[in-house]
């Protein structure tokens, strides 16, 4: 790989692990440009101008995602197991390394979701693309008998969404150590009604966050059991 190469892919990973505690639009090319020891002209001579640097690193943020979450997930056998491995791994995409801030694509979404554009453009591409692969899984699931026949795939990937959002929220914003076990139990009833298979599903969560509670809730059934 040529040096140019080499600095421009260095920029767009610092750039992804910035972006994803400061957002696109509070990276600046002075800041980015400080970090990895360059001018600012130095820097915008890779890119251009800053849409282009935007653009430039939510497609390396959308190779990483491809790279860490669906292709690795593809490689499990379709079915339940497939729509499994997608789960996992989206819920251990924002914990990574070099994403301090958690998914990028989060508040890109934010930034961009009423701001006409290229940017808005890639974003919605990079969605949707996901929903399809989420669909897709939970379709081969359907295929293979592992889910019911009559499974709304779309409802599904909803769904599916409508968890990591909430997780993303409880976990970034509130703080909620709990977040990752409601998640989880989210989606094992996700799946459950998907397999036809309704049962609520108790999340973990809070007992392993407030163990003296739950000892203290058992000790309340077992009085009141005894009592009658």
């Amino acid at each position: 790989m040529a040096k140019g190469a080499e600095t421009r892919d260095a920029i767009l990973r610092r750039a992804v692990s910035l972006a994803s505690v400061v957002g696109l639009e509070g990276l600046t090319i002075g800041g980015l440009a400080n970090e990895m020891g360059l001018s600012k002209s130095g820097l915008i001579a890779h890119f251009g101008t800053k849409e282009t640097l935007q653009l430039s690193i939510l497609q390396a943020a959308a190779q990483m995602f491809a790279s860490r979450v669906v292709v690795p997930a593809r490689r499990e056998p379709a079915g339940e197991a497939r729509v499994r491995a997608l789960f996992d791994r989206w819920l251990e995409w924002p914990a990574s390394q070099d994403l301090p801030g958690g998914c990028p694509f989060v508040t890109a979404t934010i930034e961009f979701d009423d701001r006409p554009g290229v940017l808005r453009f890639f974003v919605n591409k990079v969605q949707k693309e996901w929903v399809d692969v989420v669909q897709q899984a939970a379709r081969e699931a359907k295929d293979s008998g592992d889910f019911v026949p009559e499974l709304d795939v779309t409802q599904f990937a909803f769904n599916m969404f409508a968890i990591f959002q909430a997780f993303h929220s409880y976990a970034s914003l509130m703080n909620d150590r709990t977040a990752e076990g409601r998640a989880r139990a989210s989606f094992e009833g996700l799946v459950r009604r998907a397999k036809g298979e309704y049962q609520p599903v108790t999340p973990e969560a809070e007992r392993a966050e407030n163990p003296s509670t739950a000892g203290a809730r058992r000790t309340d059934d077992s009085e009141a059991a005894a009592a009658s």
